[in-house]
């Protein structure tokens, strides 16, 4: 299979790209608006091909008959698209748009994976989410992904491309940088510490809670939906909540101290940011996932196994 996955400098593609790297049934074009690496230690390089592009105009250069699937992983993140409203109306839907036309017209019905987030949700919202809740987002990031759900809703109905978006929970632990994601601190909190640094978290409420999900169950879930029946979901309702998991901040705490030790915990500054609290507070922190785990997706264990994965990860690296 030729897959071409946007956003591919970022985490979750080089993630990703690795994953379809190491097995020889497929060749992968990654791009990015800054030049995507071929991930190290691949078993198959020679199927991969890194072409640096901005989607907002250049999506015909890496858009190709040959395709069979797209991951559309571009974006400005939460805090990123709050700062800079043209910005990440730019980036998250102008470029989105341009890229379905031209995936419309250079090989339509192509399948499209399409990541949204738990963004897209505003309160008032219930304890627990299900997928008859509407979205009312509280964020333009929110906003922005709302209106590329309806795009990839209609592009599909239309049958234009074959899509499916899939709404993430906070991915925890990323490795690397902090990101412009208000969310960013539930990897830091983990990843610092464990690098001997330390982590700001923005919000004083040790009761706070997130939905979230690791690396490894995201990119499971990923190769999942590539291979979904077309329609395993209605044609003019394609987004699938991603299962998660419920964890508080005290929660998270309490993993990094067993699995890192409770030394860990002096390196975390509790600092209470308003505007990033006042985003975090508007996201829902428990799903019904009923209908995605019938269609075989997974959800994690437990965070301590998360974090325990994690530092696995980095005593191999």
């Amino acid at each position: 299979m030729h897959i071409l996955i946007t956003g591919a400098a970022g985490f979750i593609g080089q993630l990703l790209a690795k994953e379809l790297l190491n097995d020889p049934a497929y060749r992968v074009t990654l791009t990015d608006i800054h030049p995507p690496l071929i991930p190290k230690g691949v078993r198959h390089p020679e199927n991969a091909t890194a072409v640096k592009t901005d989607l907002f105009a250049g999506a015909k250069d890496v858009v190709a008959t040959s395709l069979d699937a797209v991951y559309a992983f571009h974006g400005i993140m939460s805090s990123g698209s709050e700062a800079n409203f043209d910005l990440g109306m730019s980036v998250n839907v102008d470029a989105t748009r341009n890229l379905l036309e031209t995936l419309r017209h250079t090989c339509p019905g192509v399948r499209v994976i399409y990541s949204s987030s738990q963004a897209v949700y505003g309160q008032p919202l219930p304890d627990v989410v299900n997928d008859s809740v509407v979205p009312t987002p509280e964020s333009s990031y929110g906003a922005e992904k709302i209106v590329c759900e309806t795009l990839v809703n209609e592009y599909t109905r239309r049958k234009f491309i074959t899509g499916f978006t899939l709404r993430f929970p906070t991915i925890s632990v990323r490795p690397g940088a902090p990101t412009a994601a208000a969310s960013s601190f539930l990897s830091g909190m983990i990843r610092e510490p464990l690098d001997g640094k330390e982590c700001v978290i923005p919000i004083e409420d040790r009761a706070f809670k997130s939905w979230l999900c690791s690396p490894k169950t995201l990119v499971h879930n990923l190769l999942l939906t590539l291979r979904l029946p077309a329609d395993s979901v209605p044609p003019h309702i394609r987004q699938i909540n991603v299962p998660g998991i419920c964890v508080t901040v005290q929660g998270m705490m309490d993993a990094l101290a067993k699995v890192g030790g409770p030394d860990k915990l002096a390196l975390l500054i509790e600092r209470e940011d308003a505007s990033l609290v006042s985003i975090l507070k508007s996201w829902p922190t428990q799903f019904d996932n009923t209908q995605a785990i019938s269609l075989g997706f997974k959800r994690d264990e437990s965070f301590e196994q998360t974090v325990r994965d994690y530092k696995q990860e980095l005593e191999q690296s």
